[in-house]
């Protein structure tokens, strides 16, 4: 069975209709199934001449229209599943009745491609412009490790420079334009494969040893690790511009963290010397990312984001959608936007590896759905994908990259990441994103240094509840206050003030250390 490329869920606003009658959202008016907007109790009307047969919880599906078992179940104009058994109009739509099945997707290399509109003069925002050029929405000092043994060094050297407000205890008081001193560390880093394994390591740390935001990175060692800092400054080209430090060399833990100390000591003054300036929004590298979802993510956060995804791109910017297993089922909605044959396969080849990687791991892509995306209402990969690619807006796909590569291309880009979300951010943060933009149905509280994350929420519910931790609230759209594309004018015009240095609710938490976690591949031996 074919898709139709006409039913993009990813278009502008998804133009999502409100049945005004009735307790439920309409998405496609041949959609097989509608959402719940709140609870509905049996016997409530929610279609012309259709009751609910039971009680439908807030943001679950409920059938609009007779399926016979086997038959594909659509919402958004798009496949999310086939009938296990034959389903009656009224019927609750979710685990128990609707599952995964195969069906032919019509990929069609480039045939929605389109010619951006570029907005000029493009919107601007007050930003750190780097030596190099490059363009800083934060101003940190990195300490990252190259082996776990060294994780506890790194994050004493880190803790001399914490802020303490509760105490009124500020080290870096006399360093106003300095945001933070952060040690990232990780899991891995010895007892690994020398091959893939490590170089996707390699790669993730050289991203974040190179990223803008940072005005100095020191790297510790402990000095008998598979990731030899030597190596790998080597590999990446990185000697000139890390300082590096060896635990078994300089004579143990006290000494490290004293020299630790001192070198960060020493640069603080130098990394001060920063001022914001007026700079082009074509400055802005997005990452895009949804965590925690729900019934309503494709409805209200997931297509407002893409809204401002394309104001990004529209101003000569980029954004970074990633979490493959999350477009799984979705992909040939992309490679009709892709602007070559070559980069809509590339696509589809990520879709290929990841069948056979979750295949010989004895797992299924289907398994991504998590216990609470299905709570809230979300049933197969096939229905997460298709709420979860509207992030990336309505422009052409320009290109396709590895996990951590870096972003060079303008525009919006598809990055290999799990879709797990701390490991996907890494990802995309060691890629250069220099924001992250973060949807969240369930409530997901998360942040990514040294990038700053504007949290967005799925529905009012929810905001009311997590308001500390969420930065936009999304349930606007649901509750009739405003459309998805006012939402997405109010997020972009958010990036913008968040990029010249407005902190977010994460970061007033200091989020944003813990969550460094890069893709971990092949066998711990």
């Amino acid at each position: 069975m074919s898709t139709r490329a006409e039913s993009n869920p990813s278009e502008a606003g998804l133009q999502e209709r409100s049945m005004s009658t009735y307790p439920v959202i309409a998405l496609r008016p041949d959609d097989g199934v509608v959402l719940a907007r709140t609870a509905i109790e049996p016997g409530t009307p929610v279609a012309p001449g259709v009751a609910a047969a039971e009680r439908i919880p807030p943001g679950h599906k409920v059938a609009v229209r007779p399926h016979r078992s086997g038959e594909a179940v659509t919402k958004y104009g798009q496949i999310i599943g086939f009938a296990k058994e034959d389903i009656a109009p009224g019927r609750h739509v979710h685990v128990h009745n609707l599952g995964m099945g195969e069906f032919a997707r019509d990929y069609a290399f480039g045939v929605d491609a389109r010619p951006t509109r570029l907005i000029t003069p493009p919107a601007t925002f007050q930003g750190i412009r780097r030596p190099d050029g490059r363009v800083a929405t934060r101003n940190y000092v990195g300490i990252l490790t190259s082996v776990n043994c060294s994780a506890h060094v790194a994050d004493l050297i880190a803790d001399a420079f914490r802020r303490h407000p509760i105490l009124g205890l500020d080290p870096l008081a006399p360093y106003p334009n300095v945001d933070g001193v952060v040690a990232l560390t990780h899991k891995t880093g010895c007892g690994m494969a020398m091959g893939e394994p490590l170089k996707l390591l390699r790669r993730t740390l050289a991203g974040y040893a190179r990223h803008v935001n940072f005005s100095h990175i020191v790297m510790i060692g402990l000095g008998c690790e598979v990731n030899q800092i030597g190596a790998f400054l080597e590999e990446q080209g990185l000697g000139d511009r890390i300082r590096s430090m060896n635990i078994q060399t300089l004579g143990g833990t006290r000494k490290t963290v004293e020299a630790g100390i001192e070198f960060v000591t020493g640069i603080l003054a130098e990394a001060n010397v920063v001022r914001r300036e007026p700079v082009p929004a074509s400055e802005l590298i997005v990452a895009l990312q949804c965590g925690g979802s729900d019934g309503y993510s494709g409805v209200s956060a997931n297509p407002a984001l893409g809204i401002a995804s394309d104001r990004v791109v529209e101003n000569g910017g980029t954004v970074i959608l990633s979490e493959t297993t999350e477009t799984y089922g979705a992909e040939h909605l992309f490679t009709r936007r892709a602007v070559s044959p070559l980069v809509g396969q590339k696509l589809v080849d990520l879709m290929r590896w990841w069948e056979e990687y979750t295949r010989r791991e004895g797992s299924e892509i289907d398994a991504n759905p998590s216990p609470g995306n299905k709570a809230g209402g979300l049933t197969t990969i096939l229905e997460k994908s298709l709420g979860a690619m509207a992030k990336a807006g309505s422009t052409n796909l320009v290109d396709v990259v590895r996990y951590a590569d870096p972003v060079t291309a303008k525009g919006f880009v598809f990055m290999d990441t799990p879709g797990y979300d701390p490991v996907s951010a890494t990802g995309q943060v060691a890629g250069g994103a220099n924001l992250v933009c973060f949807t969240t149905g369930r409530g997901s509280v998360f942040g990514c240094k040294p990038s700053p994350s504007i949290k967005i929420a799925t529905n009012s519910a929810m905001y009311r509840r997590l308001e500390e931790d969420m930065d936009v609230n999304c349930g606007t759209i649901l509750d009739g206050e405003e459309s998805v594309e006012q939402a997405g004018q109010r997020i972009f015009e958010l990036i913008l003030r968040v990029a010249s240095g407005e902190r977010t609710k994460s970061e007033q938490f200091d989020f944003g250390s813990s969550e460094f976690a890069p893709w971990q591949l092949g066998a711990t031996v």
